[in-house]
């Protein structure tokens, strides 16, 4: 008998060893299938990443040089005093209504400047394309709430 309590135990511990790396697995697999759907929170592109990004985004109206310096330079100042004014609302409180001022403020600012530089149809270009592409995507079924 006793032989048989020996192999019931080994089969008991084979058994739970088994379990436990299935468990294992499924652990793994799930935080990868969040990762994956951007489970972080939607983490936001630092100011450098955005200006680069945005930059990126630019070359389908083949800018000259000359034009291309002028822009880089408008959307630096664009990303980096938005972000700052951003950063004030936050601290003094941030209302959904003064961020939204403040960056409609900054936008068309931007915009005017960009219009300086660019063509009637790099204007039309930027504003039909490439400004609309720039915008977070929000994920589509609404999220869910907070």
């Amino acid at each position: 008998m006793s032989s048989n309590k020996t192999v019931h135990k080994t089969f008991k511990k084979t058994k739970m060893k088994k379990q436990l790396v299935l468990m294992a697995f499924a652990a793994m697999f799930s935080i990868t299938a969040v990762n994956a759907q951007g489970g972080g929170g939607g983490q936001r592109m630092t100011p450098e990443e955005r200006i680069k990004f945005t930059i990126e985004k630019m070359a389908p109206l083949n800018l000259d040089a000359a034009t291309k310096a002028k822009a880089d330079i408008i959307i630096a100042d664009y990303v980096n005093g938005q972000q700052k004014a951003m950063d004030e609302v936050r601290a003094a409180g941030g209302d959904r209504e003064a961020m939204q001022a403040k960056r409609k403020e900054f936008t068309d600012a931007r915009d005017a400047k960009l219009k300086e530089i660019f063509t009637e149809a790099q204007m039309k270009q930027w504003k039909d394309e490439i400004e609309p592409s720039l915008r977070p995507q929000r994920p589509a079924g609404g999220g869910g709430g907070k």
